[in-house]
């Protein structure tokens, strides 16, 4: 696909919302320490992230339904600024914690409302590779934004990183304005129309397919550090090495994911959880080899995001009159999917089975996913929710 700035301005929007998300796990000893709080303590930050983003998708999309879909999308990147200006200035725990609530309030509106406007702006036949194409900043900001800002943690303390990440705020908000057409919100975009919609059966299954289906890869990926310095004997400079190649393969598989569901989103979707679950296996046992680890990481995360763009395009599918709301929900979805993986994955550690199980868990899930993708090929559309 030529580059077209809107999509351009989009996935600077999303780099940073990808930056933002995933930065603090990596200063956490960073956060505690300076905080004076513990460890456990500053991980709330990153579930008071995640709280906010299954709160704020549907009340910021419903709130501004009405909204031109460009002043939304630059309103939505202010508050994404405002939030990280706040946590560069957090002079407590409790003040953090609120800055990253406020953060996250954009998160699920930006992407679910940003994915309609993506696939508005091009061809019908382009439509699933324009999501992919915004979603390629979350995609990029695991390979460089993310690293970049643990670095700048370590060097110039914590604060510094978000002071950096209210820069990319204020970036993708002049993109925005910039780059996008005054879009005005479509017609029939009512509370009434938005809730109807989103309580039909497919969509609430295309909900559920995507939190299983992501939580696969989060399974794993929340304990990756912790298995790849025990199990494959990495150094930390080997493993900053493999969270970058894994990047890049998130980013292969995002395109890839986008150019294929043109052409079929449920076989792109049946083709890479399929693949999740055979790395996911083989990855039980390839740990234990720095290159077979290598191999299979890059694998893994082509895998993984491949299913990025299908599973969002199957709930704007299924929810075609009024996506808007279902979109932002299904982002909601994929946090959630993050969660049930890491408790999974936690659970599987706490029993003693072994971090190598870890991986099969994820495999299994991947599995499961597959296993609901086919079931709901079988399945007659239903409506749970009907007018008074």
């Amino acid at each position: 696909m030529a580059i077209n700035p809107p999509l351009l301005a989009l996935a600077v929007g999303a780099f940073g919302i990808g930056v933002t998300e995933f930065t603090p796990m990596g200063m956490l000893p960073l956060i505690a320490e300076d905080l004076h709080v513990s460890i456990p303590a500053a991980g709330l930050v990153v579930s008071a992230y995640a709280i906010g983003v299954l709160i704020g998708a549907p009340l910021m999309t419903l709130a501004t339904a009405r909204m031109p879909r460009r002043r939304l999308l630059v309103g939505l990147m202010g508050i994404f600024t405002l939030g990280n200006l706040m946590a560069a200035l957090a002079d407590s725990y409790g003040m953090l914690v609120v800055a990253r609530l406020v953060t996250s309030l954009n998160h699920g509106a930006f992407f679910g409302v940003g994915a309609v406007v993506a696939a508005s702006v091009v061809p019908p036949d382009k439509r699933a590779a324009a999501v992919a194409a915004m979603f390629s900043g979350l995609a990029i900001a695991t390979i460089g934004g993310v690293p970049l800002a643990a670095w700048i943690g370590e060097v110039l303390g914590w604060r510094a990183a978000f002071w950096g990440i209210a820069a990319v705020g204020a970036v993708a908000m002049l993109s925005l304005r910039f780059a996008l057409p005054p879009l005005e919100p479509e017609d029939a975009a009512d509370l009434w129309a938005e809730l109807r919609v989103l309580a039909r059966f497919q969509v609430l299954a295309a909900l559920a397919l995507t939190m299983v289906g992501f939580s696969a890869m989060f399974t794993l990926f929340t304990y990756i550090v912790p298995i790849l310095r025990t199990e494959t004997g990495a150094t930390s400079s080997f493993v900053t090495g493999m969270l970058v190649l894994f990047g890049t393969g998130l980013t292969l598989g995002n395109w890839l994911g986008g150019r294929f569901a043109d052409r079929s989103v449920d076989g792109t979707l049946a083709g890479s959880l399929a693949a999740q679950s055979v790395i996911l296996v083989l990855f039980a046992w390839g740990m234990q080899g720095q290159v077979t680890a290598a191999v299979l990481m890059f694998l893994w995360g082509v895998a993984s995001f491949a299913s990025v763009a299908p599973l969002q395009m199957r709930v704007m599918e299924q929810a075609s009159e009024a996506p808007n709301l279902a979109s932002a929900m299904n982002i909601g979805a994929f946090n959630l999917g993050n969660a049930i993986g890491a408790a999974v994955g936690g659970f599987v550690i706490d029993a003693g089975l072994g971090l190598p199980a870890v991986s099969l868990a994820g495999a299994v899930l991947a599995g499961a996913g597959l296993l609901l993708l086919l079931a709901l090929r079988h399945v007659r559309p239903v409506t749970l929710l009907t007018p008074c």
